[in-house]
């Protein structure tokens, strides 16, 4: 089966990479994570376990379940680098269990921040059809497992950035060539106070290799799931739309620069023996605007947004066969990539 990461395409006047939603709930029988003993998350985790076995009918795939300190460290450091789960999951010391489907695209964090993180990802723009699946996975958790509600303020959750509805909305979009101009800053500026928060991927606004921007709902209390929904979704596109306009003044007066561009990341990918993570990223960034430009194409259908993930520290040392210094892990990055990336041909106007 293909990870959900592995099926992003590239389509004309599409920058959309992802979309995401993740709900945070809690178990009414139970303190929250941060006030349980050992014994009682030990105790609550297999209990969860127990109670969602048959959410994989539900779902329609597999889930693999385990504790995620059984997980060897640089396989969680990976799985943090594909999005499974966050940062404060990797080290942390009380019991954290996983369940975790074969695409990669639903995750289960029992007793993280939440006695429940539910997550669900899909490739480019799906966001409603991805809260539709998760509102109805969610109903299947709910029928086994009391959430901690309240008729006041809704979902009652560890953090209370978090409480109403309990729901984080994502959507990541590429803007390499808006990114770049004068006016960005204020433009993100001027979208942020319509409620949602926007964050380079892989860096800030100023400096962030890959070009990819996530865009998310600021609030989680006082607005409905759709509310939600339209907010990011309205964000999203007109980020989308400012982008396309953009590249098509470029490719209008510019087109042979642009192809030159294309081709010349290309070459430095398909041919470096060395790559720093910044560079590799500028540089599928720029093969990846072409393909979206209708300029270039690979000769194979490929996602470029994998290579994304794959470049990153803990994910080509899991790769790769046999152990790998990290001193020298910009040549294990170039040969990986030399590897995976496909043919590409100019489209001819």
């Amino acid at each position: 089966m293909l990870k959900w990461y592995e099926q992003v395409r590239m389509e004309s006047g599409s920058n959309y990479i992802s979309s995401r939603i993740r709900l945070a709930r809690n178990w009414k029988e139970y303190k929250f994570p941060d006030k349980l003993t050992t014994a009682e998350a030990g105790e609550m985790i297999q209990r969860l376990r127990n109670e969602l076995e048959g959410l994989d009918k539900a779902a329609g795939e597999a889930f693999y379940g385990t504790m995620v300190a059984q997980i060897p460290e640089v396989s969680r450091m990976a799985m943090r680098e594909r999005r499974v789960f966050n940062s404060g999951i990797v080290d942390r010391k009380t019991p954290v269990g996983l369940m975790l489907s074969e695409s990669e695209d639903i995750s289960l964090v029992l007793n993280g921040d939440d006695h429940i993180r539910l997550q669900l990802l899909a490739p480019n723009n799906r966001l409603y059809q991805l809260w539709d699946r998760a509102n109805r996975l969610d109903d299947c958790i709910n029928e086994h497992v009391n959430y901690a509600f309240s008729d006041r303020y809704g979902y009652l959750t560890s953090f209370p950035t978090n409480v109403g509805t309990g729901m984080r909305a994502n959507v990541v979009v590429h803007l390499p060539a808006l990114s770049t101009g004068k006016q960005f800053p204020k433009l993100l500026e001027s979208l942020t106070r319509f409620g949602v928060t926007i964050r380079g991927v892989y860096g800030t606004e100023k400096e962030n290799p890959g070009s990819l921007y996530d865009i998310a709902n600021a609030k989680t209390l006082g607005l409905s799931e759709k509310e939600i929904l339209d907010l990011v979704t309205k964000v999203a596109s007109r980020l989308n739309n400012e982008e396309n306009q953009v590249r098509r003044k470029s490719l209008e007066n510019h087109r042979l620069e642009r192809v030159d561009e294309a081709f010349k990341a290309y070459g430095l990918l398909k041919y470096a023996r060395k790559l720093s993570l910044k560079d590799a990223l500028n540089y599928i960034s720029q093969v990846m605007a072409g393909i979206t430009d209708g300029i270039v194409k690979t000769e194979e259908p490929c996602s470029l947004y994998r290579l994304y993930l794959g470049v990153q520290p803990s994910n080509l040392i899991s790769s790769a066969e046999g152990p790998v210094d990290r001193e020298k892990i910009d040549a294990v990055r170039a040969d990986y990539i030399r590897k995976e990336l496909p043919e590409l041909k100019e489209v001819l106007s």
